[in-house]
């Protein structure tokens, strides 16, 4: 059998084909070495001929394979979401000395790590109970009582905010009798608060766990702190928001109106910290005093509707405080919030945003016919998607696709609302619980102009031909996207800029033969 195979096995070397040579990965792989070597590959995989990989791969964009593709049930391909301990330990980052803690094994938490710092290219910090296999036989009781001792001797947080794993929830370790043992044995002062949030990655998603995480921080601190009278404040939180942007610009806005507030999880720093040349531990702006004062305030207002409903019920029920919920994005979403904090506060619109709103609606004005009448196909989470769609109906774009995988009811009945409403969002499926492999087959059988989404839309781009403006979570593939706001009339013209300028790329991307399809000049002299 092995008479007809060749055996001499190519041996890469770090610098393709001359050893002293060191290349960018980029290129390394498209040497010869390489190239022989993955060739020599294909003899034990029983890969297919290069001609039956084409007749398929043409074949998965049909609409048979649409109906096929639509139809199955037990199997997810690429969904547009990640799971809850990433927004639990995402929230966290945003309180005052606080130590994201994930209860399971070593990997996990370094996954967690890896991705939000990718994402804002900074490190991360949070530790792990390091969970391995005696763990999930006899429970992870001794390695969260080790743990958290030496996470508090080690980095001597004010705080502990503790969620699970899978590992941790199949073998169903109970979070708050582990604390409390870890507590009277004296691993941990009785006084230090650790806030902590059951999160399976089986079961919701990132949103999911943000959720989880931010009530049970809340739950914590303000036990007992429940005045006779208001502090005078309003608490806002921006949800699994990505864009540190927005979190700045939301304080300046309250600023301008003179507003006094608490954000609830201030991670801008944390994911956005300046270089002093000094190490700092934790970079939280939330203050625990502050966070166990938001039981007092007026009132709390929240961005997220879809990723803090167990939140807000808490707030509403037990604390008996007002809630609101705002998407401040796009024109119409910003002009809403605006006079809601108008009315709310008895404060007028300042003057600084009466002009911003007027440079915005003058951007949109001067490229809005690049946009109008353009199909387009998004994805993300449902408050992030909403925020988007609705601006994309004030610019007469027309969402086509949208792809919500961590959807509900709830958020697809208002997303059908609002796109039945508009003129332009007659032609919009709302494809709840659907995944990119999905979106991948809408592409090709009803294609469209642009299409919106993070960075794995960067595939479907390749493959249909579909132009991607970068929006969401993660942005792996490009820089400091997340330094931008897209919230207020500043946000819009930011997300109005990202757009118009995609669809001017692809355009010279269409007319770039010289003296064939390049006929009209934009540039003279």
């Amino acid at each position: 059998m092995t008479d007809n195979l060749d055996n001499t096995i190519p041996t890469p070397s770090c610098g393709g084909d001359d050893p002293g040579q060191i290349k960018d990965h980029f290129d390394l792989f498209h040497t010869d070495t390489y190239q022989n070597l993955f060739e020599y590959k294909r003899q034990f995989e029983g890969a297919h001929s290069p001609e039956k990989v084409a007749e398929i791969a043409e074949w998965t964009k049909s609409w048979d394979y649409r109906e096929k593709n639509f139809a199955r049930e037990a199997l997810t391909v690429n969904p547009a979401k990640a799971c809850q301990p990433l927004g639990a330990l995402f929230v966290a980052a945003g309180f005052e000395d606080t130590l994201p803690y994930s209860h399971g094994s070593q990997g996990c938490v370094a996954y967690f790590r890896t991705h939000l710092t990718r994402n804002y290219k900074e490190p991360f910090q949070a530790v792990s109970s390091s969970m391995t296999e005696d763990a999930a036989v006899f429970g992870g009781l001794n390695n969260l009582k080790q743990g958290l001792e030496n996470a508090h001797a080690l980095y001597k947080p004010k705080m502990i905010a503790l969620c699970t794993t899978c590992m941790a929830e199949v073998i169903g370790d109970d979070l708050g009798a582990f604390i409390t043992t870890a507590k009277n044995e004296g691993h941990i002062p009785e006084e230090l608060p650790v806030p902590y949030a059951h999160t399976p990655s089986f079961v919701g998603s990132h949103i999911t766990g943000y959720d989880n995480m931010l009530k049970g921080i809340l739950k914590t601190l303000t036990k007992d702190e429940k005045a006779e009278t208001t502090n005078g404040k309003f608490n806002f939180n921006l949800g699994f928001d990505p864009y540190i942007g927005n979190i700045r610009e939301l304080k300046r806005i309250l600023g301008l109106f003179g507003i006094d507030y608490t954000i609830l999880s201030d991670n801008s720093d944390a994911f956005d910290s300046p270089n002093t040349g000094e190490f700092k531990m934790y970079n939280g702006l939330t203050t625990l005093a502050d966070t166990a004062d938001s039981i007092n305030a007026e009132g709390t207002v929240f961005f997220q509707k879809y990723t803090t409903p167990k939140t807000q019920e808490y707030i509403a029920n037990e604390w008996g405080q007002k809630t609101y919920n705002f998407r401040p994005f796009g024109i119409k979403g910003t002009d809403e919030f605006l006079m809601a904090l108008s009315a709310i506060t008895g404060k007028p619109i300042p003057l600084e945003l009466q002009q911003e709103r007027g440079r915005a609606v003058d951007a949109l004005t001067d490229s809005q016919a690049w946009i109008h009448g353009k199909k387009i196909a998004l994805y993300g989470d449902p408050d992030h998607v909403l925020g988007l769609v609705q601006f994309l109906l004030e610019m007469g774009a027309e969402p086509t696709h949208i792809v919500v995988t961590n959807s509900n009811d709830e958020f697809e009945a208002e997303a059908r609302e609002l796109l039945t409403n508009s003129p332009y969002g007659q032609g919009a499926t709302v494809w709840g619980g659907k995944d990119l492999w999905h979106l991948r087959s809408l592409l090709f059988t009803e294609p469209v102009d642009l299409l919106i989404g993070n960075s794995y839309g960067k595939y479907l781009w390749r493959d249909t031909g579909t132009p991607l403006v970068r929006i969401g979570y993660p942005i792996f593939d490009r820089h400091h996207m997340h330094r931008y706001a897209t919230l207020g009339y500043q946000g819009a013209i930011n997300q109005f800029n990202w757009i118009v300028n995609t669809i001017l790329d692809e355009l010279d991307r269409q007319t770039i033969v010289p003296a064939k399809t390049d006929i009209s000049f934009d540039l003279i002299r």
